[in-house]
């Protein structure tokens, strides 16, 4: 009996420290976007605390400040997590190898992984041989993290970077209107190119690192006001408009864009567990829709584009139809992420 117990607690300890190892491997290792179920233990827990925390902010810029310390705290605990799962794992490889009571197996656990030389395993090579590979997995787990880190802030830095950006150009109203009316001020609605390229890029990134790397998701702005999902809200709303409502020739850099930026965004919030509505909407009609606020919104964003100049489509109604179109691609998962990440209010155009 004791002796299929001890096989029992060596397999409990071995399962314990492989799958500790293969999370760190693959939340920074692996170039592809895995969920990691330990890595979301943490990250929900951690989370769970700020959100209690950031409840009791009375304003946007109390619970921003609470928000902007749970990724980092997240990424800090990582590791400490890690060790303590490893810790327990080889606690109980120690005691199936006979080496005392769960105290002194305990201890000597501890001693290897910390390196700290107090405790020393006495019962053969075997235990030995574990002693030294948790002292190197344990320097493993911390050099992983650490050597990540400057990858993670490059990728959070070229991010916020596009974003300050962007809000120079919107105005102090970071709204699509604002966007569009810069847009048109420099005369390069019809034909540009290297602007539409970047947000691309920029799109295209953000795929690639927030589902690899997925806490940069929760990473925020430095200003409160910022979000990269406000942020992409924007340029995408910008684009549905501009192929809706302007009448001007199609730039194929500017659809490029939408379509990466939708990708993106649907990507990024597939990963966590975002379900998007597959029923086919019934048709509109050609009647206005003058109690819809989302119609409203649209009909005072035309009318400040004509007051600015923007030459406008004839026919609103089918303008209409056709920006509803084009913004079921991506409003389900912007309003998702931004409810996810508590990302500042997504403002009408």
């Amino acid at each position: 009996m004791l002796f299929a117990l001890k096989v029992l607690a060596f397999l409990v300890g071995l399962f314990l420290v492989v799958s500790t190892v293969l999370a760190a491997v693959r939340s920074f290792v692996l170039p592809r976007n895995e969920s990691v179920l330990l890595n979301n233990w943490i990250f929900t827990g951690i989370r769970s605390a700020f959100t209690a925390m950031a409840s009791l902010g009375r304003t946007y810029g109390q619970r921003d400040r609470i928000m902007a310390l749970y990724a980092p705290v997240g990424l800090v605990a990582l590791p400490i997590a890690w060790l303590g799962v490893v810790s327990f794992g080889y606690t109980a490889i120690f005691w199936a190898l006979g080496e005392g009571n769960l105290d002194r197996c305990y201890r000597i656990s501890n001693s290897s992984l910390l390196t700290l030389g107090s405790e020393e395993p006495s019962e053969g090579v075997v235990a030995t041989v574990m002693s030294y590979s948790e002292a190197t997995l344990g320097l493993l787990l911390l050099t992983l993290l650490i050597s990540y880190l400057p990858t993670i802030y490059q990728a959070y830095s070229r991010r916020e970077l596009v974003i300050a950006r962007l809000d120079l150009r919107t105005g102090t109203s970071s709204s699509t209107v604002g966007l569009i009316r810069w847009v048109h001020q420099t005369g390069s609605i019809p034909d540009e190119k290297e602007q539409w390229q970047q947000w691309e890029e920029w799109f295209v990134e953000i795929e690639e690192s927030h589902t690899s790397l997925p806490i940069l998701s929760f990473f925020r702005s430095p200003q409160p006001g910022r979000s990269w999902i406000m942020a992409s809200d924007i340029i995408l709303e910008t684009a549905a408009l501009l192929l809706s409502v302007v009448d001007a020739p199609r730039n194929p850099h500017m659809l490029l864009c939408f379509k990466a930026g939708t990708l993106a965004i649907n990507r990024v919030s597939r990963f966590f567990k975002f379900e998007a509505n597959t029923e086919e909407p019934e048709p509109p009609g050609d009647e206005e829709p003058v109690e819809d606020p989302q119609y409203q919104d649209f009909q005072k964003a035309c009318q400040e584009l004509q007051e600015a100049g923007v030459p406008l489509q004839a026919d609103q109604q089918a303008a209409w139809r056709k920006y509803q179109k084009l913004r079921r691609e991506y409003i389900g998962a912007i309003h998702y992420l931004a409810n996810l990440t508590m990302a500042p209010q997504i403002k009408p155009m």
